[in-house]
């Protein structure tokens, strides 16, 4: 076992680039595997497409409660590496793959029980259902090979190393994407399996995933070794990574309700509707891979550096994030507003679809460098362990601002209404956000006695 990377000492800038760079890789797959189903399910029809946008806010709940499990374990392992503790750290891999073993087992079965009454408060349309129950019905038990590889990734991203997970999801994208027209159109050897065909392939390409991680933590790195535990360590690692993990889960999964709520608002203009809501989040991702990649380096980054008492450098780290994710994503702004519409026809030829879809581009995605703010505030609160802080910056944002507002917004201004909701309801809560962070990593310094 060793530290791929000590980020405790040289220079911030370029350690930040060479971390965020193969990590954006990892979030393009990420967000490759949605775009290229929703690509080849919007040239079935716009119903097929629609009722893929209802899984969405489902499936976005489970993956976000596993990267905040992920998040935790990512927090601690990097804590114990800046302390070169390789002892504690094999404990809690060991650990942390039982704890994602049993997540596995619990997402499954909840997700069979609440699936038709979470698509019946969705206002999903009768005969979207069927077509809904394929596809899920393939997703769900996939979650194995979801769930390990994100946990396994977030490991291997503590120990310094966001090559490989970038790389391996970079992978399981392309398999994906090639799989999808032979599944979903019949190509070749392949039946014509329509929309559940984009689930096979969706959990084929994360199997890869799974592999690969199970490989490098066990082969390469050998963090990941069977050892014997008594219930106290184990539960005592347990609680230290859901402390994190669990809060910062629950504040994920924060967006994939408010989702839910919205799609069933934007239900009531139709099918059409849907279908180019549920093409605009995904393609909100897509514009978000650089900032959403930099504050998932800030994790192990900071986690290493307040390990070793490092706080200052901490601070400068926190800066220059926030800086970049406002510059970037202003920059993108600009471009992305001409051409909103013309994006969108990438994925539907459906007039009313491409509607929808360019208008909350060029509304919410204006707002897009104040939520790169509020991830790198969120990211840094569950390193400095104050997750719950961070999530009620989420819950806030979500609940207390964004729903009432777009509830008045429908009311009086339509989709536009509620579009404008979300982008009043990020400009409110990222202020917030860092204010909260700066104050609590000023607090750490006072302990710490002055800047490290």
């Amino acid at each position: 076992m060793k530290i791929n990377r000590d980020l405790t000492q040289g220079d911030i800038k370029k350690q930040l680039t060479g971390m965020t760079f193969p990590m954006i890789f990892g979030i393009l797959g990420m967000t490759i595997f949605n775009l290229v189903d929703t690509f080849f399910v919007g040239l079935i029809g716009t119903r097929e497409l629609a009722a893929l946008s209802f899984t969405f806010p489902i499936v976005m709940t489970f993956s976000s409660l596993t990267l905040g499990i992920s998040t935790g374990v990512t927090a601690v392992v990097a804590k114990v590496a800046g302390r070169n503790e390789p002892e504690k750290l094999k404990s809690l891999v060991f650990d942390s793959m039982l704890l994602s073993l049993i997540c596995v087992i619990i997402f499954i079965v909840i997700g069979f029980v609440i699936l038709k009454p979470v698509l019946g408060l969705m206002k999903a349309e009768q005969d979207l259902i069927p077509i809904i129950m394929q596809y899920m019905t393939i997703w769900l038990p996939g979650l194995v090979f979801v769930v390990f590889p994100m946990v396994g990734n977030g490991i291997i991203r503590a120990l310094g190393d966001t090559k490989t997970p970038g790389v391996v999801m970079l992978i399981a994208s392309i398999t994906n994407a090639v799989l999808d027209p032979l599944l979903i159109f019949g190509i070749g050897p392949f039946p014509e399996l329509g929309v559940p065909g984009a689930a096979l392939a969706t959990v084929f390409g994360r199997f890869i995933t799974f592999t690969i991680a199970l490989y490098v933590l066990m082969r390469r790195e050998k963090v990941l070794v069977m050892q014997k535990r008594n219930m106290r360590q184990m539960s005592g690692n347990w609680k230290e990574i859901l402390h994190i993990g669990l809060p910062d889960g629950l504040s994920r999964i924060i967006l994939p309700i408010g989702s839910g709520i919205i799609t069933g608002m934007v239900a009531s203009y139709g099918v059409a509707a849907v279908a180019g809501y549920g093409i605009a989040t995904k393609m909100e991702n897509f514009i978000l891979i650089i900032t959403m990649a930099l504050s998932s380096v800030l994790v192990p980054f900071a986690g290493q550096n307040i390990g070793a008492g490092n706080l200052g450098r901490v601070r400068k780290i926190f800066k220059y994030s926030n800086v970049f994710s406002l510059i970037l994503q202003t920059s993108l702004y600009l471009v992305i507003f001409p051409l909103a519409a013309v994006l969108a026809g990438l994925f539907s030829d459906d007039p009313a679809v491409i509607g929808t879809t360019a208008l909350y581009l060029r509304i919410v995605a204006a707002g897009l460098g104040f939520k790169g703010i509020i991830l790198m505030s969120s990211a840094l609160l569950n390193v400095m362990r104050r997750p719950y802080i961070a999530a009620a910056v989420n819950l806030g944002q979500m609940f207390a601002i964004f729903v009432p507002l777009a509830y008045l917004g429908n009311l009086l201004f339509g989709l536009f209404g509620i579009f404008a909701a979300l982008l009043i309801s990020l400009l409110l809560s990222a202020g917030a956000a860092w204010g909260l962070a700066i104050r609590r990593l000023g607090r750490l310094q006072e302990k710490a006695g002055g800047l490290a």
